[in-house]
C-alpha cells in the first residue's frame, strides 16, 4: 500500500497529486523554533509501506533539508521504500566543474538524498539529462513536452516556429520541432555573469513567425525576454514561451510583463506569486503526470510509454 506526503514547499502540489492518485496525504507536523531549527513529525504510521514524499528542493535551503528529514523520519519508522517525488529539483544548474575551486552542487545534492535513504526518485525536466547518473537509485525522468505538446497542437500551426533562447537548449527544441514538423531557431547568447546576458543573436529564419521559446525554467526572465525582443526585431510575427519550471525570482514578472511575449506558459512544478496569471503567465497542471506514473510504478508498468519526449 502506497503511502503519500508532502513537505511544506509542495504541500498544495503533493495534495493535488494525492487526489489524482486516489489516496489521502498523510498528516506531517513540522515544529519550528526561535532559533530557525525545525523538526518534522509524520503522523501516522508507515512500518511496511512504501512512502512517497513529495517536496521541492528550490531554495531556501530549508525545503531541502526538510525533505532530507522527512525521508529519514520515514526510514527510521520502518518504510518498506521511499520514493522522492522532485517536482523541481532544485541545484541542478551546478551539474559540473565550469571553472577551478567550484563544487557540483547537483552530484552532492544527490548524495546527501542517497545518503538519507531514498530508493527511487521521480523528477521532471532535469536542467542537464546526465544528473540521473549523480544517482545510485532508479530515476524517473518525467518531461513537461507530455503537456506542452498537446498544448502546442491546439494553436495554428501554419507560421509556427520553435526556437531555443540559448545553444544548450537546442535538442529539446529540435525535438519539439520534429514531433509538430515545424522549423526551428536558435538565440547564441553570451553572459557577462550569471543572470546578466551581455549579448545574443538568432540563427535561423523568424520572418513572419508565430515563434515558441522552449525551455526548462525561467529564473530572473532576463534571456527570455531578450530573445522575445530579439526575435520581433528579425520580423517575428509573435512570441510565446513554455518553460518546465517558472521559477521567477528578482524582476522576472516586471520583465515578462513589459515583454514582447504573448504568453508564458509554466508548470505547475513551482508555486507561483498570486495573481501570476494575469501577467501573461499560463499554468498548465503536471500533476495528473505524476500521479500516473505512481500508478504505473505500483502496476509495474512501463513509464516512458506514457511520455511524450
Amino acid at each position: 500500500m502506497l503511502k503519500i506526503l508532502a513537505g511544506s514547499s509542495s504541500h498544495a502540489f503533493g495534495a493535488r497529486v494525492a487526489e489524482a492518485f486516489g489516496a489521502d496525504l498523510i498528516p506531517v507536523n513540522t515544529t519550528r523554533f526561535s532559533d530557525g531549527e525545525f523538526q518534522v513529525s509524520i503522523e501516522e504510521t508507515v512500518r511496511g509501506k512504501e512512502v512517497v514524499i513529495i517536496q521541492g528542493t528550490y531554495p531556501p535551503t530549508d525545503n531541502l533539508f526538510e525533505l532530507l528529514l522527512l525521508i529519514d523520519a520515514a526510514k527510521r519508522a520502518s518504510a518498506k521504500r521511499i520514493i522522492a517525488m522532485i517536482p523541481y529539483f532544485g541545484w541542478a544548474r551546478q551539474d559540473r566543474k565550469d571553472k577551478p575551486r567550484v563544487a557540483i552542487g547537483a552530484k552532492l545534492v544527490a548524495n546527501l538524498l542517497t545518503a538519507a535513504g531514498i530508493d527511487r526518485l521521480i523528477t521532471m525536466d532535469l536542467h542537464a539529462d546526465q544528473i540521473q547518473g549523480f544517482f545510485e537509485v532508479p530515476v524517473d525522468h518525467l518531461y513537461a513536452s507530455t503537456i506542452f505538446i498537446p498544448y502546442l497542437e491546439q494553436l495554428d500551426r501554419t507560421n509556427l516556429c520553435i526556437a531555443t533562447p540559448d545553444t544548450g537548449g537546442t535538442k529539446r527544441a529540435n525535438s519539439y520541432a520534429k514531433r509538430l514538423g515545424v522549423d526551428m531557431a536558435i538565440c547564441y547568447k553570451q553572459r557577462a555573469v550569471a543572470n546578466q546576458v551581455e549579448s545574443m543573436t538568432v540563427i535561423g529564419n523568424v520572418k513572419g513567425k508565430d515563434v515558441v521559446l522552449v525551455d526548462d525554467m525561467c529564473d530572473t526572465a532576463g534571456t527570455l525576454t531578450k530573445a522575445a525582443d530579439l526575435m520581433m526585431e528579425h520580423g517575428a510575427k509573435s512570441v510565446r514561451a513554455l518553460c518546465t519550471h517558472g521559477v521567477l525570482s528578482g524582476p522576472a514578472y516586471e520583465r515578462i510583463a513589459n515583454s514582447s511575449l504573448t504568453e508564458l506558459v509554466v508548470t505547475d512544478s513551482l508555486p507561483l506569486r498570486e495573481g501570476a496569471e494575469a501577467a501573461k503567465i499560463k499554468v498548465l497542471p503536471v500533476h495528473d503526470l505524476f500521479a500516473k506514473t505512481l500508478t504505473c510504478l505500483i502496476e509495474e508498468r512501463s513509464i516512458s510509454s506514457e511520455l511524450i519526449v
